[in-house]
């Protein structure tokens, strides 16, 4: 059970994506979170450094959809200036919009990474969904107060996971 909740890989922030070694695994879609993963939860709209960082993502051939929780007014507001497919009150960890997202990129479980700051919905439902998840460290310590409950236990997950990756390498 302990494993369904590591990440495939666990990386500092998005700008620590490898684009090459994604794309040697022939990696085609990429599902982003947004709170916390991209921008705190209380930043209304990407920054220049967010855009750039997408439109180099597009321009290397990746489709590109962000799953979130949030509300449709969030999402829409966030993805004004990145214009990528989105999904809001996604339910993650529910499976649905992990594989409604690979539809609209035409995608598939073996060529999309799930991107995401929180162990029990982004990478939980990577997992579940069979998609290969990459966790990063949150951009911001300010979280809404039912996730500030679940990093306590995401941290001894993390601890758990980093112990077992050593001992692999």
């Amino acid at each position: 059970m302990l494993k369904q909740l590591f990440p495939t890989d666990y990386i500092p922030s998005i700008f620590d994506l490898n684009i090459s070694e994604l794309k040697r695994h022939h990696i085609k879609g990429l599902i982003f979170d947004i709170d916390n993963t991209l921008v705190p939860f209380d930043v209304a709209h990407p920054d220049d450094k967010i855009i750039h960082f997408f439109e180099e993502l597009k321009s290397n051939g990746f489709k590109v959809c962000l799953v979130s929780n949030n509300t449709e007014e969030r999402v829409i507001k966030f993805n004004e200036k990145l214009k990528l497919f989105a999904i809001h009150k996604a339910s993650k960890p529910k499976s649905r919009s992990f594989k409604k997202a690979m539809e609209l990129m035409n995608t598939d479980k073996d060529n999309t990474v799930v991107i995401g700051d929180q162990i029990f919905t982004d990478v939980w439902g990577g997992n579940k969904a069979g998609i290969k998840t990459i966790l990063v460290v949150p951009v911001s310590e300010r979280d809404e107060w039912v996730t500030k409950i679940k990093r306590g236990l995401e941290r001894i997950v993390i601890k758990i996971y980093e112990r077992q990756r050593k001992k692999v390498k």
